[in-house]
């Protein structure tokens, strides 16, 4: 394979996340370590030079690398949405870090590189690039996930999700190389073209299929892949795990999507009926045991597999459309469901991490009790996401649940709505528990509270955003719907 230096400005955003990763590693060891907090401000403009030249390729399209990288429409949305998750988790490490005194220069870097891997993954059209991008991602996430050294669980979480990943990322790998064997490329259109008639009843490639599902079942954490979720998610560092609860999963789903409807999209009879089930499981367990978590990181976690459930009913149902505007409306509603879920489940995690005060963690639910006296402004934020997690209008929340809903009923799937529905309704049960221990229930006596919180200027902006998106993508979500409709168009 030969390139030029034209593919090499069709990556140039990904070139200066790695070379500004590189930058900031070479820079730390000369700071003294209460200064390496600096290093977050050249990230930030960097994030901000990559979103403002892939805002400027939309409506663009071309190949790069001989057509292992495709710069279109749909890989710029997901991209657009990963550079502004890093950048709010730039922000809110500037001030966790300082408060957990981890002088821990790259750290940066490592955001940088994650953030690499996931816009690979997006752009990627070719199996074995979409593998590198993961395992760039999932590499640096692993590291960041045990970066608490002294706390044991921080270490326990990095060795977990690193032994899981590995044997998802090997299960992942075998279903490449069976469906190289069946089609003779890891090429995404070439194995469309190749399966394109085959039947349903060639084994090779539905077996293939199989441990892709598998594979990516665990970035997603979908049922019965989820196990690492509830313990990474909570011996991580919080801004870590808002990172990763968000942006692992929005990457995820943008190469997800894009090899099973431009690859596997002869096999959508087959592998609907499979994620219909993952999906109808995820919704149930995530639900039902986030309903009996204490610590609210863990319960976030459950409620994070619960809303990969949601998101999948939109991929289930552009797999049952046998019209193409049904299957483009129910892509659609992923692309919103996600972008909705960035906002405020990251803004959930931001509340999470401003309780970190002195030796008190506020990862507990009972940490949040009587937060509406003591910190008005932080109670009134908290209940906004939690309201809108739920699903309840006029949020943003209510909005993405819509609309997969809806993708559902127009392909004929309504019982499959009815479920996630009801299951809606219970969700709604331990969203408002940390609502009604914030605003009804007193401290109790004798017992040690939180010092009276006082808002850092990044850790401000990084709320306030979140907000505004519940809010304002609650009350007016046409532009987003119409950015999302425009990228799954690049996949037609």
């Amino acid at each position: 394979m030969t390139f030029s230096f034209g593919d090499l400005l069709l990556v140039l955003p990904e070139l200066l996340v790695v070379l500004a990763a590189c930058t900031v590693l070479a820079v730390e060891p000369l700071l003294d370590p209460p200064h390496r907090q600096r290093l977050a401000w050249p990230s930030l403009g960097t994030l901000a030079i990559c979103m403002g030249l892939i805002a400027f390729r939309i409506g663009h399209r071309a190949e790069a690398f001989g057509g292992l990288v495709t710069i279109d429409d749909y890989g710029s949305f997901w991209k657009l949405l990963l550079c502004f998750v890093a950048g709010l988790t730039v922000l809110l490490s500037h001030s966790y870090l300082k408060e957990e005194r981890l002088h821990i220069g790259e750290y940066y870097a490592l955001v940088l590189l994650t953030l690499s891997g996931m816009m690979v993954m997006v752009s990627a059209t070719d199996l074995l690039t979409i593998y590198l991008g993961t395992e760039l991602m999932s590499l640096a996430l692993y590291v960041m996930a045990g970066l608490k050294r002294p706390e044991p669980r921080s270490l326990e979480a990095s060795a977990k999700y690193f032994v899981l990943g590995a044997f998802s990322s090997g299960i992942m790998l075998y279903g490449v190389s069976l469906l190289y064997g069946a089609t003779g490329s890891t090429r995404l259109t070439v194995i469309a073209s190749a399966l394109t008639g085959s039947g349903s009843d060639t084994p090779l490639p539905l077996v293939a299929t199989v441990l892709l599902t598998a594979g990516f079942g665990f970035k997603l954490a979908l049922v019965p892949f989820h196990m690492w979720t509830p313990d990474v998610y909570q011996g991580a560092p919080t801004s870590v795990t808002a990172f990763m609860a968000v942006a692992s999963k929005a990457a995820s789903f943008g190469a997800f999507l894009r090899v099973f409807l431009d690859g596997l999209g002869s096999f959508k009879t087959d592998w609907s009926v499979l994620l219909l089930v993952l999906c109808v499981a995820t919704l149930v367990l995530g639900n039902s045991v986030a309903l009996v978590q204490t610590n609210i990181k863990r319960m976030l976690a459950y409620s994070s597999i619960a809303h990969a459930g949601y998101a999948m009913i939109g991929v289930v149902a552009a797999g049952w459309a046998a019209e193409r505007g049904h299957e483009a409306t129910s892509v659609a509603s992923v692309l919103l469901y996600i972008a909705v879920y960035v906002f405020m489940t990251f803004g959930a995690f931001a509340v999470v991490a401003m309780l970190r005060k002195g030796d008190v963690e506020g990862e507990e639910i009972d940490d949040f009790t009587g937060l509406a006296k003591r910190h008005p402004l932080g109670a009134l934020m908290m209940l906004v996401f939690m309201v809108s997690l739920a699903g309840i209008p006029p949020t943003a929340g209510f909005i993405g649940k819509f609309y997969v809903f809806m993708s559902a009923v127009e392909v004929g799937l309504t019982w499959l709505a009815v479920i996630a529905l009801v299951f809606a309704v219970v969700s709604a049960y331990y969203y408002l528990r940390v609502v009604l221990v914030m605003y009804m229930r007193e401290p109790a006596e004798g017992t040690e509270t939180l010092p009276r919180l006082i808002l850092s200027p990044t850790l401000s902006i990084v709320l306030a955003c979140a907000i505004a998106g519940v809010i304002v993508l609650g009350l007016y979500p046409g532009p987003l719907v119409s950015l999302a409709t425009q990228a799954v168009r690049a996949l037609q």
